[in-house]
Parts: C-alpha cells; structure tokens; sequence
C-alpha cells in the first residue's frame, strides 16, 4: 500500500479527514503501510477494532497486545479528538506566518486556551529530528548572532531581558538555466542572485565565548567554508578543520550587505515574524521551541505539505512535553542549549 497523500488545499483537506474515523484510518495507514504489525510480537494481520472504544486502539489478535495508533506520536495519550490534531498540523504546515494560540484556541474551537497551548508545544517538538544531519558539507555557511527580545522601559539602554540567538545557514547555488542565451545573461549576474538560502539552524545560547560558539559550530555544521564577522570567539573554528573566512564589519551596513546577506536577512525576518504573530511576547524559556518552529517553516519553504507527517511525529519517535513540564519550565526544547539555565 503507497503511503497516503497529503491534500494540496482546504476543501480537499475536509474530503480526506472528515471525521476522527478518517483521521485514525489516516495514522493507521501511515504506521502500518503494509497492513497491521503488532508491536508486541511482530504477528501480521488484520486487527481486531472495537466498536464502541476510542478508535485509536487496535487488538492483536494472536497475544491480545492493545496498540495505540497515537503511540510514539506528539499525540500520545491525547484526549482531544484525533480530527482537531490534524487540524492544528494543517493550520501550522500550510500557513507562512504561523498561528498563535488565542488565534489556534479561535479557530479549532477550544474552550481553554492552555489546550491551544500545550497542543501547539507538543506539535512544535516534532519539528526537530533526533537524527538530523548537519548542514554544510559542499555548501559555504554564513554564521552570526543577535539579540531576541522585546523593549525594555525604565531600565536604561542595554540588551535586558533580551536573549542571545545564534544562527547558521547554507549558501547554495543557482542551478544555471541551460538555454544559451538565458545562461549568457544569467551569467552576468551579480553573485548575490546566483545564490539562495539552503538550510538554516537557529539556538538560545547563553553568552558569545569561544568555546559556546564552537560547540553549536561543531554540532550543526560539518566542515566547509565558514563567512562570519570579525568576532574574536571565532577565531578557533579554523583550528576545528572550517575554512574560517572572517570580515571586521565596523557597524558598516555595506560589508554586512556584501559578506552576510543571507543570514542577516533571516534574523530580521525572524524578528518580524516574533513581533507579528507572536507581538513580541515569546517566553524565555520557550523561545527554542518557537525558533524550532522558524526553522521547519524555513526548510520546508519549497515543499510545505510534505511536513504535515513530519510534525506529527509519524515517522519518528517524539517525546512530546505536559502540561505541568510547559508551565513549570522543567521541559527542555529539543534543539536546546544544554545546561542553558534562564532567570
């Protein structure tokens, strides 16, 4: 059995999932493409379904093993309806500027908005891989930092409250057109439009030492050409096997333009989006999770329905977060910082 389709627009979205009994046959369909597996003891063959219980559980009926269709999922022992589920990854895989969750609350037609809340974190920790690659290799990678954060009033001027935000994204080529005359003038060019902006990783970090800066370097690029500014914590990348190519910038918003284009581009944008959908009120603490969410949308620009099975968490293993691990703050984001300690 192929793995099923996702659908291209709204009315086609009503039509595949028009009930819970649609959106179950859906997970169904996409963990066991071959038919029911069970998980206990591997026995091959159609289930038994109960009538009248949650149609997320299916009987083996060689060991009588109870397999749960939202196991392993960022819908683990949900009881919020499989239908609002899926509605909520199709609002935040198909909408550019993202959702917050008094719009989410609105829309999906909740009653609490902590439901909205902790549904749109969980969703959120199915966007990092735990495998992962790290970007780079064949293409060059632009890396700087900023500052994330709102204004502060009455506290003089300074960076309080605001928090330290790395980012490293791919430099990749044009593929040139081949008709000879498109390609005579595509290559006159500048070089900035010859590029496009590949993949991108975004991390909370505590401070712009060496060693932090290297770390993040080690974990999510692999060895190809460095572009950063003239900041001194990155003089070790060279000695970490990166083709180091630093720029003084002096505040000089030309050589920025010229030597960082993409990445500043990105911050920027990333700034707006905050202040936009989210009007600038992003917790510290979970401000990982909502960079996480920057970077899907980011990745996935080209191909965004391809997403809707990656932030369910259907094809890997996600350990979604409570309630209680949201609001105390005892969850760390994946794609964290480790040891990063907030006040």
């Amino acid at each position: 059995m192929d793995k099923p389709a996702f659908p291209r627009s709204l009315p086609q979205f009503q039509k595949f999932f028009p009930d819970d009994a649609a959106c179950a046959k859906y997970l169904e369909d996409v963990k066991w493409p071959e038919g029911f597996v069970c998980p206990a003891c591997q026995h091959q063959g159609e289930p038994y379904r109960f009538g009248k219980r949650s149609s997320t559980v299916l009987r083996c009926r060689a060991c009588q093993y109870n397999a749960s269709l939202t196991a392993g999922t960022v819908m683990q022992k949900t009881h919020t309806p499989l239908s609002t589920w899926l509605w909520g990854a199709y609002l935040m895989t198909t909408q550019t500027p993202g959702i917050s969750a008094v719009q989410f609350q609105r829309q999906l037609g909740l009653t609490q908005y902590e439901t909205a809340f902790n549904i749109l974190h969980k969703l959120r920790s199915g966007m990092v891989r735990p495998d992962r690659d790290r970007i780079g290799s064949e293409h060059p990678v632009e890396l700087d930092e900023c500052y994330v954060g709102g204004a502060t009033r009455g506290e003089g001027s300074g960076v309080h409250h605001k928090v330290l935000v790395i980012g490293a994204v791919e430099v990749r080529t044009k593929q040139p057109p081949e008709d000879p005359i498109e390609l005579k003038n595509w290559l006159k060019l500048p070089a900035r439009k010859k590029t496009y902006a590949g993949r991108l990783r975004l991390q909370v970090i505590p401070d712009r030492c060496g060693d932090m800066l290297s770390e993040f370097v080690k974990e999510n690029v692999a060895p190809t050409t460095i572009l950063s500014d003239g900041w001194q914590g990155y003089n070790k990348l060279a000695n970490l096997g990166y083709k180091h190519k630093p720029l003084v910038l002096a505040g000089n918003s030309d050589k920025a333009e010229a030597h960082l284009p993409m990445i500043h581009r990105i911050i920027s944008n990333l700034k707006t989006w905050i202040m936009g959908t989210y009007h600038g009120r992003v917790e510290v603490q979970h401000l990982q999770a909502y960079l996480n969410e920057y970077v899907f949308r980011f990745n996935r620009r080209f191909h965004p329905m391809t997403a809707f099975n990656s932030i369910l968490g259907l094809a890997s293993r996600t350990i979604p977060p409570t309630y209680e691990q949201l609001y105390s703050g005892a969850w760390e984001h994946p794609g964290s910082c480790p040891n990063i300690e907030f006040r």
